[in-house]
């Protein structure tokens, strides 16, 4: 387990930015720090890290909330397991309705015949927390149309592209236990 490099902090840093804005503030402080481990980074209490460094590398399998792994190209994809994280600090919010709830969590984009309220000001492409109509998280993705052109949609138009959902944990099961 080590600090992220310059490189590195500012690739998650513009990750978590596109998501949180600049609440990103709250995310660092003196009490909880960022570690890669292998290509994923944890969001871990300081304290914690450092009784972590007594641990080998080959031992340690995880430490703390799991936000994110790098791709092979470089890039940082974010996991579902920063989800409670991310919708403490979310900029932008999408509610959907009880019927959207299902196709949402089987994987399917959100329709604006599901979208029961959103946040007033969103912009095109950028992320936005999914939360279902008694304000649970359900999932994080991308929208496609701002909030303005989002009003003109027909019912099957894309309000948000789909990027990682609760209902990840059990399409997954079968490969996690392989």
């Amino acid at each position: 387990m080590r600090q992220l490099t310059e490189e590195e902090t500012k690739v998650v840093f513009e990750k978590l930015a596109g998501y949180i804005g600049r609440n990103i503030q709250y995310l660092v402080n003196d009490k909880y720090v960022f570690r890669l481990q292998k290509d994923r980074v944890y969001y871990v209490p300081e304290l914690v890290a450092n009784y972590a460094t007594s641990v080998t590398r080959q031992q340690l399998m995880s430490l703390g909330i799991c936000f994110g792994k790098f791709t092979k190209t470089g890039k940082f994809r974010l996991h579902i397991t920063a989800l409670q994280i991310l919708s403490e600090h979310a900029k932008y919010k999408i509610w959907v309705k009880q019927n959207g709830e299902m196709p949402f969590l089987y994987g399917n984009h959100v329709l604006k015949a599901h979208v029961g309220k959103m946040s007033d000001d969103i912009p095109e492409h950028v992320g936005v927390i999914v939360y279902n109509m008694h304000d649970i998280p359900l999932g994080f993705g991308v929208s496609a149309k701002s909030t303005n052109a989002s009003r003109d949609l027909q019912p099957t138009g894309i309000v948000a592209f789909r990027q990682a959902d609760i209902g990840e944990y059990l399409r997954d099961e079968d490969t996690l236990f392989t």
